[in-house]
C-alpha cells in the first residue's frame, strides 16, 4: 500500500518501480510517494539511507555508484546519501543495526551521520515511530554477530535514552567490583549481550540477557553498589518495556523468570533443596523444561559478561538441569493413594521433589 512494490506471481520476487518521496507528515509512514516512468535511477537512490544500500548494478554486471558507496564499503563507513536520511526516523535504528551486523568487519558510523542521527534524536522525531517497527529492528538487532554495537551506536547519538530508556538508565550505575571487574551495569549488559551472541542464536535468549538487570538502573544512588532488590524491579521495568513496544509474549515470559531468578542461580552451590523446588516452580518448569533450560543460558551469558570471567566455568547450570531431572523421574502415580484428598497428593508430590532434590543436590553436577 505504501510503496509500489510488486511480486512475481510465480518466483515471488520483488520489484520495485524507480521512485521519489517527498515527507507530509511525521513518522516513516508521513510520506507522499511518487512512482513513474520519468523518475530517473539516480532520483530514487538518493533517496536510499546509506551509500552501501544506493549501489546498483545494470544488466551486464556493471555496478553504478552516484553517492561513493563503494569507497565507502571498502572502507567500512556507514555514511548517509543526503539529509533525506533524517526525514525518517526508522533510519537511525537501522543505521544502528547495519552498525552490529558489520561491527565484526571493522564498519563504523561516520562521523557527519552520527551527528544527523543526533539531531534526530534531539528534535523528537524518534517519538513518531510505532511499536511494532521498533521491536522489528531491535529482535534484528539482537540476532546480529555484535549485538552490543546496536545500543552502542544509539547510545553514542542520544537515541538510546529515547527508544530504550531503561536500557540507557543502566550507564553510571556501579555494582560491587569483586563481582563485577568492569563496575559498570551498562558496560556488563553489552558484555553480557556479546557472550550471549557466542552462546545461542536464540534472540528469545538475547533478549533475556539484554533485560536482566533494567532494576539496577532505579536502585537509590545511597544504596550502591549494592542493588538489593532488583530483580523484581527488574520485572516491573521489563513489563513496561514490553508493554510500549509490543514485545510477544514467549520473549516477555522468558526474560521476567530470568531477571527474577537469575541472582539465585548464580549462588546455586549455596542454596537449600527447598529454594530450588521453588525457584522450579516459580519458573514453570516442570511444565516448560525447555524455557527453564534458556533461562539457565541467559544465566550463563550473564555470569560471563563480566571482564576476566568469559571463558569461566558454569557448573549453577549444570546443577540446575540435574535437579530437574531428578525431579522428572519421580513415578507420580505410585504416590497417589485414591483415598487421599488433593491437599494429600500435593503435599506428597512435594516431600518427593524434595527428596530427589537432596539426592541430585548431593551428588553435584553430573554433566556440562
Amino acid at each position: 500500500k505504501d510503496f509500489p512494490v510488486f511480486l512475481h506471481p510465480e518466483t515471488n520476487e520483488e520489484y520495485a518501480l524507480a521512485r521519489t518521496e517527498r515527507k507530509i507528515a511525521p513518522g516513516y509512514r508521513g510520506f507522499a510517494v511518487h512512482a513513474a516512468p520519468e523518475v530517473t535511477l539516480e532520483e530514487d537512490l538518493r533517496r536510499r539511507d546509506l551509500t552501501v544500500n544506493a549501489l546498483a548494478e545494470d544488466e551486464d554486471g556493471t555496478v553504478i555508484d552516484y553517492f561513493g558507496g563503494r569507497a565507502d564499503l571498502e572502507n567500512g563507513i556507514l555514511r548517509h546519501v543526503s539529509a533525506a536520511f533524517q526525514e525518517d526516523p526508522l533510519r537511525v535504528l537501522r543505521a544502528a543495526r547495519f552498525a552490529a551486523r558489520y561491527a565484526d568487519l571493522g564498519f563504523r558510523v561516520a562521523d557527519e551521520t552520527r551527528e544527523l542521527m543526533r539531531g534526530m534524536a534531539e528534535s523528537g522525531e524518534l517519538a513518531a515511530l510505532v511499536p511494532e517497527r521498533i521491536w522489528q529492528e531491535l529482535l534484528r538487532a539482537l540476532q546480529e554477530a555484535i549485538p552490543s554495537r546496536f545500543f552502542l551506536t544509539l547510545r553514542d547519538c542520544g537515541a538510546l535514552e529515547r527508544v530504550f530508556p531503561e536500557v540507557d538508565r543502566l550507564w553510571g550505575v556501579p555494582q560491587p567490583e569483586h563481582w563485577h571487574p568492569e563496575i559498570d551495569t551498562g558496560l556488563h549488559t553489552m558484555l553480557a549481550l556479546d557472550r550471549v551472541a557466542e552462546l545461542s542464536q536464540d534472540p528469545e535468549v538475547r533478549f533475556a540477557v539484554l533485560t536482566h538487570d533494567l532494576g539496577k538502573g532505579v536502585t537509590p544512588h545511597d544504596e550502591w553498589p549494592r542493588h538489593r532488590g532488583h530483580e523484581e524491579r527488574s520485572v516491573e521495568l521489563l513489563e513496561a518495556l514490553c508493554d510500549r513496544v509490543k514485545v510477544p509474549n514467549r520473549f516477555r515470559e522468558l526474560a521476567r523468570i530470568t531477571a527474577r531468578y537469575h541472582g539465585q542461580v548464580h549462588r546455586a552451590q549455596e542454596l537449600r533443596p527447598a529454594t530450588v523446588l521453588k525457584i522450579l516452580e516459580g519458573a514453570d518448569a516442570f511444565r516448560r523444561p525447555e524455557r527453564f533450560r534458556q533461562m539457565l543460558l541467559a544465566c550463563e551469558a550473564d555470569y560471563r559478561g563480566r571482564d576476566g570471567f568469559r571463558n569461566r566455568p558454569y557448573p549453577q547450570a549444570a546443577l540446575f538441569r540435574d535437579a530437574l531431572t531428578a525431579v522428572k523421574v519421580i513415578d507420580l502415580p505410585a504416590l497417589i493413594d485414591p483415598r487421599s484428598a488433593g491437599e494429600n497428593i500435593k503435599e506428597a508430590l512435594r516431600h518427593a521433589r524434595l527428596k530427589a532434590l537432596r539426592g541430585a543436590w548431593a551428588r553435584g553436577p553430573q554433566r556440562s
